[in-house]
């Protein structure tokens, strides 16, 4: 074979080969009907309230300055009262009777109370709503119906890839 058979030879050889291979092109297509899809999802969120609630208040700590100012003053109040060898015994028994009505004065009884406090009350609700997930999107091409499924709503055509072999 010469130079000129062995080039001929060649480019029908390649011409063959690529008439053998597929050819992918786009077409466009008429959109039948495209049909929105949703799914459910979960959204968390706190929901918190007030209530009223009711609670004990103890009384006030004791204080110790009545007790000691009547101590005091009980204490010398007997020892101006008694005298001689009496007179420790007035001091002291004065001492202790100052005491007490100081304490009394100073720390009145109370009973416990119940008072009303607010407090906040927080849980976690989930709630649901609806999400658009795509779109079933049915096209006529070639007389025949095919569907299938897109993140987009297309229009009134869409763009198919076509493959012929």
């Amino acid at each position: 074979m010469n130079t000129m058979q062995t080039i001929t030879a060649t480019a029908i050889g390649i011409a063959l080969a690529t008439s053998a291979m597929a050819v992918d092109f786009t077409d466009t297509a008429p959109v039948v009907a495209a049909t929105p899809n949703y799914r459910q999802v979960s959204v968390p969120r706190q929901e918190c309230w007030t209530e009223d609630v009711s609670v004990q208040v103890q009384p006030q700590a004791r204080s110790y300055t009545g007790p000691i100012i009547g101590g005091l003053a009980g204490g010398l109040l007997g020892h101006e009262i008694g005298k001689g060898q009496g007179n420790v015994l007035a001091t002291a028994a004065g001492a202790v009777a100052g005491a007490v009505v100081g304490d009394r004065l100073g720390n009145p009884q109370q009973p416990p109370q119940n008072a009303t406090q607010q407090v906040q009350r927080c849980r976690m609700v989930n709630d649901v709503k609806q999400e658009l997930s795509g779109y079933n999107v049915t096209y006529r091409y070639g007389g025949r119906d095919v569907t299938v499924r897109l993140p987009y709503n297309p229009g009134a055509t869409v763009r198919v890839s076509v493959g012929v072999m």
